[in-house]
């Protein structure tokens, strides 16, 4: 389980992937994807930022609702929070995986599952 900002920040990076930086708007580090926010932790509660659309936010709220949760300043957007220590090394490398996808440019992807084939 992954405990913290610091924890997430490496767990993350550990992943490899290409177009990954550092950045600290408003102060507060995160981590990018293509010049898209990718990773970060929440300003307003001890909990990871992920992104998820609003039917599947629900169906993971209602499904473990002492995992994933809402903060209001997040109802208006694709995304849920993962409260600290909850945070599944699986789950976590999965949809980071996808989020970073989901950034990249399509000939970028298709270039990457090419080279990274079988």
């Amino acid at each position: 389980m992954i405990r913290d900002w610091q924890e997430l920040k490496e767990f993350a990076l550990a992943l490899g992937l290409p177009e990954v930086t550092t950045a600290t708007p408003w102060g507060h580090e995160t981590l990018k994807a293509f010049g898209k926010s990718w990773c970060y932790w929440s300003f307003y509660e001890n909990g990871a930022v992920f992104v998820a659309g609003k039917d599947e936010r629900e169906m993971l709220m209602q499904a473990d609702p002492e995992t994933f949760f809402l903060h209001p300043h997040y109802r208006n957007h694709n995304l849920v929070l993962v409260r600290a220590g909850r945070i599944d090394t699986d789950w976590a490398k999965a949809r980071l995986i996808l989020q970073w996808r989901e950034r990249a440019p399509k000939r970028f992807l298709k270039e990457w599952d090419a080279r990274h084939a079988g």
